[in-house]
């Protein structure tokens, strides 16, 4: 670390709307560099130079040990809060567990904090108000930069297609890894929420009947559907109506290299037929994704191709 530099370690329990609306604008418009930690991460003694730290809602035990034996590296410590949780009688009505979790992350910390001699930061003139004994600094929170929407990848089935969601889950974690500018929509009940737990980016919508998903998917933002179809006796029977859906919802499609899609389908004209590798399947959904013109182009064949359909 430079002697000049400002650093600011943020600890945050993760990435959250607190940091990113209130913490981080402040600390760029008073000019540190922001290096962010979870609960069980801190820097190397030696890299903490004279720095400052910020507890977002949260103290971890592993950072209140650490700043004990290291408190002479940090110039400040301070605490930010935007609900009241430093005081148990505001948690009333609020779920057991996640009381649990504000009395043990939160209050408890507020002896310690204060033999640390901590700035208190707070988010609203009422927290300023019932804390004034602290002397806290009123952060106001600041909109996140424009920046353009992700593309929305989904897979839409009931829980007969289970197989095809859990064959789908390493090609969506490899696609949402390569481009950040992506999210997974699927249909799942709790097995497929375990499934997908790990990822981010991800949206499980609960299981709907017909009409619910027919408004669904007419609302549009979906931009890439999938429809992979594993061998089985149970699948043989199947009929391509997902590419009805996926055009519906204004998608362009990828879908299994099987007699039920390409009978319908033309590769690279109406959609993709793609063979059942993970691989070939991460490769065409990237291709996809950076390609807008080739998605538009394929959804206006679809579209065309469905409207013929339905006038025979």
């Amino acid at each position: 670390m430079k002697p000049d530099q400002k650093v600011a370690f943020v600890v945050e329990e993760s990435i959250n709307p607190s940091s990113d609306f209130f913490v981080i604008p402040e600390l760029k418009r008073r000019g540190y560099e922001i290096r962010r930690f979870g609960f069980d991460s801190c820097p190397a003694a030696g890299d903490a130079g004279k720095s400052i730290v910020v507890f977002v809602r949260y103290v971890p035990r592993c950072w209140k040990l650490f700043i004990d034996r290291h408190r002479e590296h940090f110039d400040q410590i301070i605490y930010f809060m935007d609900d009241d949780l430093l005081n148990p009688a505001a948690l009333s009505g609020l779920p057991l567990r996640y009381r649990f979790k504000l009395v043990r992350y939160a209050f408890l910390a507020r002896n310690w904090l204060q033999n640390h001699n901590a700035c208190f930061w707070v988010s609203t003139p009422y927290l300023q108000s019932v804390y004034s004994a602290f002397e806290p600094v009123l952060v106001a929170p600041v909109p996140l930069p424009e920046k353009p929407g992700p593309l929305t990848i989904f897979y839409h089935g009931s829980s007969s297609h289970n197989a095809e969601i859990r064959w789908l889950v390493p090609v969506i974690e490899e696609v949402l890894r390569l481009r950040e500018n992506t999210v997974f929509e699927v249909i799942g009940n709790t097995e497929v929420r375990k499934w997908l737990k790990g990822l981010s980016r991800v949206n499980v919508l609960q299981p709907m009947n017909w009409s619910s998903y027919q408004a669904l998917i007419l609302r549009g933002g979906r931009d890439i559907g999938l429809a992979p179809l594993l061998d089985s006796p149970f699948n043989r029977a199947r009929s391509h109506t997902k590419y009805f859906d996926i055009t519906a919802a204004g998608a362009a499609g990828v879908f299994a290299d099987d007699p039920v899609y390409t009978s319908y389908i033309e590769h690279e004209s109406n959609g993709m037929t793609i063979a059942m590798d993970k691989s070939e399947w991460v490769c065409a959904i990237v291709d996809l994704i950076d390609n807008k013109a080739k998605r538009i182009a394929l959804h206006s064949e679809a579209k065309s191709h469905c409207f013929r359909l339905g006038q025979t």
